[in-house]
């Protein structure tokens, strides 16, 4: 494996500029957490509702420079951001996208995928039938097969969103970012680790594959048993996030799932934001205390995606 490296995040930053929207950032009321400054890096708000669309874009057009991009287009099997992103970026650039989903996957994603003009394949009852499904047809057709996030491009596009938010806080000191298989952090803590800024990897305590990867020393398979599992429920760490993790500046928390919920509570109560519970969990890290910054310290918060029922909310 190549690790990924900063010249990956600022190539990326050059070759996404103008398709992807820039991110907002909103500073958090002068006392919430203490003495520290806090700003929400309102990434949610990106095209297709996540911070996904910048590594599909890159995904895209790396390909399409490199003339690897097939006549048969770009697959993945992927019902969630990732493959709402790739359908997306395929419509914006005038590519064939096929998306492979379990045929138990709801309604209004299907046709969310369809609207994007990708054409949907419904195969067996598990995400792991729809992605050998995917892979094989991939071997047949020819057509480029793309990953929700273990993959250079697709890491180094979302890492742009660090050096967004380094432009809007200068003295940024530390970044806040929710883990799940970990092309976010990748990309993150890598354009951070240069910037001499701390990446702050926040999971849930039962679904923690970046942390067990630590612990451990290599990637492992582990449980996947929380309320955040439908964004973050990696069973394994990439090996990219993993080598991340242990370069630079970087701070590895759980939290429990009530915490998380509390934390996506307190984003609908006192500023109207609906997000998902896997975005939420970035919060929860400082919420929870499972992170305290010291007094005067920058601190930036991803809130990475809004595809979520807000019903409940």
């Amino acid at each position: 494996m190549i690790p990924l490296a900063y010249g990956d995040v600022k190539q990326a930053a050059d070759r996404i500029a103008g398709q992807v929207r820039p991110v907002a950032v909103a500073a958090v009321d002068p006392g919430t957490f203490a003495g520290a400054r806090v700003w929400l890096a309102l990434e949610f708000m990106q095209h297709t509702g996540s911070f996904k669309a910048r590594g599909a874009v890159n995904f895209l057009l790396a390909r399409r420079e490199a003339g690897a991009l097939p006549e048969a287009g770009v697959t993945i099997a992927s019902g969630g951001n990732a493959g709402l992103a790739c359908a997306w970026a395929a419509r914006q650039h005038g590519v064939r996208a096929t998306v492979f989903l379990p045929e138990t996957a709801p309604a209004v994603k299907v046709e969310r995928l369809r609207s994007y003009g990708a054409e949907v394949r419904l195969v067996g009852a598990e995400y792991a039938e729809a992605a050998a499904a995917c892979a094989e047809f991939a071997e047949n057709s020819g057509a480029l097969a793309s990953h929700a996030y273990d993959h250079p491009l697709i890491a180094a596009g979302a890492g742009t969103v660090l050096e967004e938010i380094r432009q809007q806080i200068p003295g940024l000191d530390t970044v806040v970012v929710a883990v799940g298989g970990g092309g976010l952090f990748a990309g993150v803590a890598t354009a951070a680790a240069e910037h001499g800024v701390r990446t702050v990897a926040v999971e849930p305590e039962n679904c923690r594959a970046l942390n067990a990867a630590l612990r451990a020393g290599r990637v492992v398979d582990v449980p996947v048993d929380s309320i955040a599992a439908d964004s973050l429920g990696a069973r394994r760490a990439s090996k990219m996030a993993l080598h991340a993790a242990q370069h630079g500046h970087v701070e590895s928390v759980l939290v429990p799932d009530a915490e998380i919920v509390r934390a996506r509570q307190a984003l609908w109560d006192h500023r109207r934001l609906a997000v998902e519970h896997g975005t939420a969990t970035a919060l929860a890290g400082l919420m929870s205390g499972a992170y305290t910054p010291d007094d005067g310290e920058q601190v930036a918060i991803v809130l990475c995606g809004a595809n979520t029922n807000p019903s409940d909310l």
